[in-house]
């Protein structure tokens, strides 16, 4: 749903007022733009409400760009900017929404509704993430608008909204990673395997796929021969995630050859678990 004011005059308005008084009938069908000259601004804007309420979003962004057209320097002209950024996004129109909101963010930057021009512009990116497979560009993307809700706007109702799908956008760049490091170490092209899985612990360390990076390390440094490594990479999934199934795989391939889950050496992976284990952030 839209946010301030745009959103409560969603929920206020009523069918008497969405049948423009009347001028439905005018209206009834999309008109010619030169049409509408003879409506005001609240009328065509009222019409744009009843598209939304009846499911029609293409309509209802018609409407309300129709409004932004005609009373350029109105009250109503930027009440339906951001509804019709929110038009567009319900529409799936993504690339409209974004540059409806960005429009409302330049025009408007001080304004209530800035904060919801500036989620409907994240979500624009956030909500064609939704598989592993797709372009990473679109994730970064959405990371960076969502920051800008966190950072600029933290008081407002959807910075905590913004939290959680940042949270989970990151999730999805260590899912990737994960993804092709899975693939070369499949392929036993193991340096390549160790760099992706490098990247989920050294930058994706809150994220939900740091255990399995650990344990697919173990894997690829034992079957390297480098054993410090691997016993290194056991020891943080031991300290940090003893309850998971990866921590019971990593002991069992760890003892089934005789070794144990401790630190060695002064590897990347033991100045990760400095920072790790003893909070030593170098």
């Amino acid at each position: 749903m839209a946010g301030g004011k745009a959103r409560k005059a969603v929920i206020g308005a009523t069918l008497a007022a969405l049948a423009l008084s009347g001028c439905g009938g005018a209206l009834g069908n999309r008109p010619q733009p030169q049409q509408l000259e003879a409506f005001t601004a609240e009328q065509i804007y009222e019409r744009g409400e009843f598209e939304i309420n009846r499911n029609s979003p293409d309509e209802a962004a018609f409407y309300f760009g129709e409004v932004e057209r005609l009373y350029p320097y109105s009250d109503w002209a930027k009440r339906a900017l951001i509804m019709q950024a929110y038009a567009y996004h319900l529409d799936k129109d993504y690339e409209n929404s974004r540059g409806a909101a960005q429009r409302y963010i330049d025009f408007y930057p001080t304004d209530d509704d800035a904060a919801y021009a500036q989620y409907l512009l994240a979500l624009s990116y956030y909500d064609q993430i939704d598989l592993v497979g797709r372009d990473q560009g679109l994730t970064f993307q959405a990371l960076q608008a969502l920051r800008t809700v966190i950072e600029r706007y933290p008081d407002s109702e959807y910075a905590r909204s913004s939290i959680l799908k940042f949270d989970l956008a990151f999730d999805h760049l260590a899912g990737k990673e994960m993804e092709v490091g899975r693939y070369y170490l499949k392929r036993r092209h193991y340096p390549a395997a160790i760099n992706r899985f490098r990247v989920v612990v050294e930058d994706f360390q809150t994220t939900t796929h740091t255990p399995e990076a650990l344990y697919r390390l173990v894997e690829a440094y034992l079957s390297l021969g480098l054993v410090n490594e691997a016993q290194t990479a056991g020891a943080i999934l031991g300290y940090n995630y003893q309850s998971t199934e990866w921590y019971e795989d990593a002991y069992a391939l760890l003892t089934g050859r005789g070794l144990e889950a401790r630190v060695f050496g002064d590897s990347w992976l033991t100045r990760i678990y400095r920072q790790m284990v003893k909070g030593e952030w170098l």
